[in-house]
C-alpha cells in the first residue's frame, strides 16, 4: 500500500470502534485543521457531516470527499456487514444501519449533523431521519436514497439480479493477493478511464486475509442480500420518504455501475421530485455511480454542494429565530419570506460542470479563508 489515503493538509484522521448492538462498529474521523486566519481551536464548533457508504464499499470510500471539506468534520463508519465491521451479526437492513450511525454519532458526541448518503447509505440516511430526526440537520443524497424504478414485467428478484448480480458474484469470489484484486477493478467498466493510484489503494482496504492464503472482499454476502431487496420495495424507505421533513438535496449521476445506463433515469428522479417539496435535484456531470464520490472530479462537485449546504446551516444556526422551534430545536415552518424558515434556497449556485475551465479549490464554511490542500 503505497498511498496514506487518510493524508490530508485540511485534516487529521483517526480510526475508532464504538459499541453498538452485537459488537463494534468501525468508523473513521476527519477532525479538521484550523482554518489560516480563524483564530479558533478546530475543534471547537466545528460543523459535522456523517458520510455514509454504499451496498459493499467501506468509510475510506470519503476520503476525496473529505479531503475537499475544510473546516467541517467527517465522520464515516463501515456499516454493519461491511469493512471493519463485517463481524458484526445481522439482521442487517436499513433501520438497524440508521441506528448504528445514531450510535456512532452519540458515542463521538454529535447532536447535530449533515448527513451524506451514498447509493445504498442514501437509503440508510433518508430511514435516519426519519428514525432520529434530533440528529439531522440536512440530507444529501448521492445517486441513492431514492427506491430503484421496477420495470413493468419484471419482479423484485430478476431486477435485483439485474442491478446487483455483479456484486454478489464479487463477494463469492477469492484473489490470490492485491495486485489480482486491484486488476479486477481496474478491468471494471467503471473505472477503465478514471484509474489511479489513490483508488487501488482504497482496494487494497476493501479485502480480508484468507487462514489460508488468499483475499477476498471484506463486505459479507448475507448482508448484502438481506439489503437489496429494500432497494426497490422500500419497506422502511417509502414511511421515511413521506416524512421527510428536513431540506434534501439528490445527486444524480449520469452513468451507473458498470459505466453505462444510469441507476436513476432522469425522469424517475423528477417523479419524486415532484411527489416530495423538500428535495431538490442536480445532476453531476461526467461520471458514473462510483466516480461520483471516488473519483477527484466527481468528489469536487459533491463537496461544493455539501460545503454550501453545510454553510446554510451554520449561517442558519447564527440567525434569531422567529418561527417556533419543534420538538427537535428545529424551526417549523414560518410565514412566508420569513429567512429563518428551513427551507432551500429558491436557487443554489449551479453544480460545476466537468472537465472545468476553473481550477479546482475546496469549498470552506468560511468563504474567506485561504486554505493550502
Amino acid at each position: 500500500m503505497t498511498v496514506d489515503l487518510t493524508a490530508a493538509t485540511t485534516h487529521t484522521y483517526r480510526a475508532v470502534d464504538v459499541p453498538v448492538d452485537g459488537g463494534l462498529l468501525h468508523a473513521g474521523v476527519w477532525e479538521p485543521e484550523a482554518l489560516p486566519g480563524s483564530g479558533a481551536a478546530p475543534a471547537t464548533g466545528v460543523p459535522t457531516i456523517l458520510a455514509i457508504h454504499g451496498v459493499t464499499a467501506h468509510h475510506l470510500a470519503f476520503c476525496e470527499l473529505a479531503a475537499r471539506l475544510p473546516g467541517v468534520r467527517v465522520v464515516a463508519p463501515d456499516l454493519r456487514g461491511r469493512g471493519r465491521s463485517n463481524a458484526l451479526p445481522g439482521p442487517y437492513g436499513m433501520p438497524r444501519h440508521a441506528d448504528d450511525v445514531a450510535a456512532l454519532a452519540a458515542a463521538l458526541g454529535v447532536e447535530r449533523a449533515v448527513v451524506v448518503g451514498h447509493s445504498m447509505g442514501g437509503f440508510v440516511a433518508v430511514v435516519l431521519a426519519h428514525r432520529h430526526p434530533a440528529l439531522v440537520e440536512r440530507v444529501v443524497l448521492v445517486d441513492g436514497g431514492l427506491p430503484l424504478a421496477l420495470p413493468e414485467g419484471v419482479d423484485v428478484e430478476a431486477a435485483m439480479a439485474a442491478v446487483l448480480g455483479p456484486a454478489a458474484q464479487r463477494l463469492s469470489m477469492t484473489f490470490p493477493d492485491h495486485a489480482a484484486y486491484r486488476a479486477f477493478w481496474r478491468a471494471h467498466p467503471a473505472f477503465t478511464a478514471a484509474w489511479s493510484e489513490r483508488l487501488g489503494a482504497y482496494f487494497d482496504h476493501d479485502v480480508d486475509e484468507l487462514p489460508g492464503g488468499g483475499l477476498r472482499p471484506a463486505a459479507r454476502i448475507e448482508a448484502l442480500q438481506q439489503d437489496q431487496e429494500e432497494l426497490f420495495t422500500g419497506a422502511s424507505l417509502l414511511p421515511a420518504l413521506d416524512a421527510l421533513a428536513v431540506p434534501t438535496t439528490f445527486l444524480r449521476a449520469p452513468a451507473g455501475l458498470l459505466g453505462g445506463e444510469p441507476l436513476y433515469a432522469p425522469e424517475h428522479v423528477a417523479a419524486w421530485a415532484a411527489r416530495l417539496p423538500r428535495l431538490e435535484v442536480h445532476e453531476v456531470p461526467g461520471v458514473n455511480h462510483y466516480t461520483v464520490v471516488m473519483a477527484p472530479h466527481g468528489a469536487a462537485v459533491v463537496a461544493s454542494v455539501v460545503g454550501e449546504v453545510v454553510g446554510e446551516v451554520v449561517e442558519l444556526s447564527r440567525r434569531p429565530s422567529t418561527g417556533a422551534a419543534d420538538d427537535h430545536g428545529r424551526f417549523a415552518p414560518a410565514p412566508p419570506g420569513d429567512q429563518n424558515a428551513q427551507e432551500h434556497p429558491a436557487r443554489r449556485r449551479p453544480v460545476v460542470p466537468y472537465p472545468s475551465t476553473e481550477p479546482e479549490t475546496p469549498h470552506a464554511v468560511d468563504p474567506t479563508s485561504e486554505v493550502d490542500r
